[in-house]
């Protein structure tokens, strides 16, 4: 009975690998696939393989390698802008009297449930104002913006969480504000503190509308931008597999970070569940 239930278990688990792996695998098929062969014929193991996707993608002026370093830039930015000013905000929002706490709780679940490509247009208009494109830098400021919903709801749960024991003890020692942040709490929420850095990187990284509007020049698209103009040799051909080696080499930095801090993202995102 019990390996029956194994079995049955260990069916499912292959199952939803299959089906969430099934369009990455597509994507590095198709990558090292000719042109002919993703048009003409199916695509199967036997297709004719090639590197001129790849070889064709990291020739173009300014180089792939380019955007790469320009999202990365983007979204390390963002992240540490976002965690800076979302740790102490969701700290004081934890230690707020629960009335004044579910009202403000639920303006920032709204924030975080409205439609920001709404804000398309007073984005820009503020971009103009003040002078912030094609400034690699500047754009991390409504990134970080449109993300600190989302990592304040997460950090405060983190918050909460904590038994408040502990800082009272760090209170009898004589700790200030800042040094209970630094050398108790922080430790402690930090499985949440990098979940949430993974979702706000992640967010910075695969951002389209604002990132097209606020950059125009070449060398400083981001990866999505960068992308969305690759072109084919005609105006009615679509370069598969030159999407596909985009697609393959822009995953790679995120696979990478998701494949580091893997341990930190499960222990956050099931942070709070048993309290005490």
């Amino acid at each position: 009975m019990t390996s029956g239930l194994i079995t049955r278990r260990s069916l499912w688990i292959a199952l939803l690998l299959v089906w969430s792996l099934a369009p990455m695998l597509w994507q590095l098929l198709s990558s090292f696939t000719t042109a002919d062969a993703l048009v003409k014929e199916q695509l199967s193991f036997w297709s004719r393989w090639t590197l001129n996707n790849y070889r064709d993608l990291l020739s173009t002026d300014p180089p792939f390698w380019r955007y790469l370093l320009n999202s990365s830039l983007v979204a390390s930015l963002t992240t540490l802008l976002t965690l800076m000013l979302a740790i102490p905000a969701a700290y004081g929002l934890a230690k707020l009297p629960q009335r004044l706490q579910g009202i403000l709780r639920t303006a920032v679940v709204g924030a975080a449930l409205f439609p920001y490509v709404l804000l398309f247009l007073a984005l820009l208009e503020l971009a103009r104002t003040f002078s912030l494109g094609n400034n690699l830098i500047a754009i991390a400021i409504p990134y970080s913006a449109l993300s600190m919903p989302l990592a304040l709801l997460l950090l405060t749960a983190a918050f909460e969480a904590l038994p408040n024991d502990l800082e009272d003890a760090a209170k009898l020692e004589g700790l200030s504000l800042w040094q209970r942040l630094r050398w108790v709490l922080l430790p402690l929420i930090a499985p949440a503190s990098a979940s949430t850095a993974i979702l706000v990187f992640l967010f910075a990284w695969n951002e389209y509308p604002v990132a097209l509007t606020w950059l125009s020049r070449s060398d400083l698209l981001t990866l999505p931008v960068a992308m969305a103009r690759i072109a084919g040799s005609s105006t009615y051909s679509v370069p598969y597999g030159t999407y596909a080696a985009a697609t393959v080499l822009g995953a790679i930095p995120l696979l990478v970070l998701v494949l580091v801090f893997q341990r930190q993202i499960v222990s956050g995102l099931t942070n709070g569940a048993i309290k005490g």
